[in-house]
């Protein structure tokens, strides 16, 4: 297995089937694809349009892959990082997410360019400068938990969210090179 293919089995727990809950902006979702993004996909490739709920497994792949993985170069990225960059892309889009690695590799003193969203050679370089891959992972998971607690919505999704996010930094550091303890210390285990 690849690292593209065991980080979205792992975003795919975390997504689960069906839903369309009306606090959810998103609206009608399907494994974590929206009826909006599987619309964009069937019109790209010429085909008509169809109810979320009957997407299958293939443009599953084929939709994480284009829309977030490639999006946020994961083949690019260090094993773990790639996870957590890849997951929260999913979850809060490829700019936010990027944003959260820039300022995390900012708090490193890895990265000096914009704080822009935008996923390019200087953020991509500061990735790869990074020895403490586990740190940098344990600093994304906190600004993206930050962010999340920042919402309106967080009393309708926060313990589903919190959760994730500390699944995500467990499997992150797991798969990643360097001290694992960064990520217990952020949500408090020793």
């Amino acid at each position: 297995m690849n690292e593209y293919q065991r980080s979205l089995a792992k975003v795919l727990v975390h997504e689960g089937g069906f839903s369309n809950h009306p606090k959810d902006p998103g609206g009608a979702t399907m494994k974590g694809v929206t009826q909006r993004v599987y619309d964009e996909y069937h019109t790209s490739l010429g085909l008509p349009k169809r109810p979320v709920r009957t997407i299958d497994d293939h443009e599953v792949e084929a939709i994480y892959r284009k829309k977030y993985w490639n999006e946020v170069k994961g083949d690019k990225l260090a094993p773990g990082l790639s996870y957590v960059v890849f997951d929260g892309a999913v979850n809060s889009g490829v700019s936010q997410f990027t944003k959260w690695l820039q300022r995390a590799l900012q708090a490193m003193g890895l990265y000096t360019g914009l704080i822009d969203g935008s996923l390019g050679q200087g953020t991509l370089l500061a990735a790869a400068a990074v020895n403490d891959v586990d740190g940098l992972v344990a600093k994304i998971c906190e600004r993206r938990l930050a962010f999340l607690k920042a919402l309106k919505t967080w009393t309708t999704f926060g313990k589903g969210w919190a959760s994730r996010v500390a699944g995500v930094l467990a499997v992150g550091q797991a798969w990643a090179t360097g001290v694992s303890r960064a990520g217990s210390l952020l949500f408090g285990r020793r």
